[in-house]
């Protein structure tokens, strides 16, 4: 477990196993895996589905790309955090999932997300279902609480390695000026990291996530929770073996994100630590207990 700044954590998190996705999809035809990966999976079925096609050359809708992300992140403002703090949920905008400038009035007011601190600051103080969870969340912690400092962000490169890094909604967003700001005044916490989700937000509406990044049978493509890796090897038309990682692969790495958080969240705020996670947001279930001292 990482220790960070000499506070060291009480909570370990438990992950459910693996699935052993190269086993089910292996001898199978390229068509029959462009078929079968997505439905293998609960969460970022699109995602997934264009990260195999674009592994095996073919096309993809980016499309469904953005509508995933755009669906996960407003199911978290308007039902999942309000509800950490009694809140109850609020309606999704109509034809969210048509993205756009209506889109972008309806939650912001205007045509795009808060670009500056100021202008954050006076989007918190609004009536917007998106300020009201992010004030609670701005005002449940202390700067520095439950942050994950010093990661590289990931790479087409890196999300190969096993070394922990830092892929997120968060990271891809990290050097907007906001979160810049947000990042120095409260470090890579809660807040940060929930606020990512507006200019992902935006990015989705507006049709600017990522494109996804595609060499020599391999994928990198954007998602709800990061960025998925699917890697290929194929017999002729015959799938030998695949390679896929996760977001959560990266939250739940040995120093990771959640390693790191959960390292300096104080045991004053361990009553918090479901909304953490839920902020983390792993794909696959993920439970927290004591720590043992053995």
């Amino acid at each position: 477990m990482w220790h960070e700044g000499g506070i060291a954590s009480r909570l370990t998190a438990v992950a459910a196993p693996a699935l052993p996705v190269a086993r089910h999809v292996a001898g199978r035809s390229a068509d029959e895996v462009l078929t079968l990966l997505p439905r293998l999976f609960n969460l970022c079925r699109a995602a997934q589905g264009a990260g195999i096609a674009a592994a095996l050359g073919r096309p993809f809708d980016a499309g469904g790309i953005a509508r995933e992300c755009l669906r996960d992140h407003l199911m978290k403002f308007h039902v999942t955090w309000p509800g950490y703090f009694g809140h109850p949920p609020v309606a999704l905008p109509t034809d969210w999932q048509l993205g756009g400038a209506c889109l972008m009035r309806a939650l912001f007011g205007a045509a795009r997300a808060p670009a500056t601190m100021d202008a954050f600051e006076a989007f918190l103080s609004s009536a917007s279902p998106l300020a009201q969870p992010l004030r609670l969340i701005r005002d449940s912690f202390a700067p520095h609480e439950a942050v994950a400092e010093g990661l590289p962000q990931v790479t087409f490169r890196l999300i190969w390695q096993a070394e922990p890094v830092e892929n997120s909604v968060a990271g891809r967003h990290a050097m907007h000026p906001v979160m810049v700001a947000l990042g120095d005044r409260y470090g890579r916490g809660p807040l940060w990291r929930a606020t990512a989700r507006l200019y992902d937000i935006e990015a989705a509406a507006l049709g600017r996530l990522p494109k996804v990044d595609c060499q020599h049978g391999a994928a990198m493509v954007p998602a709800a929770r990061g960025a998925y890796g699917i890697r290929v090897e194929l017999d002729g038309d015959v799938v030998t073996d695949i390679a896929r990682v996760t977001p959560t692969d990266a939250l739940l790495a040995e120093g990771g994100i959640l390693d790191r958080t959960l390292a300096s969240l104080p045991a004053i705020r361990q009553g918090l630590a479901p909304l953490v996670l839920d902020i983390l947001d792993p794909c696959s279930p993920v439970r927290l207990r004591e720590a043992s001292d053995a």
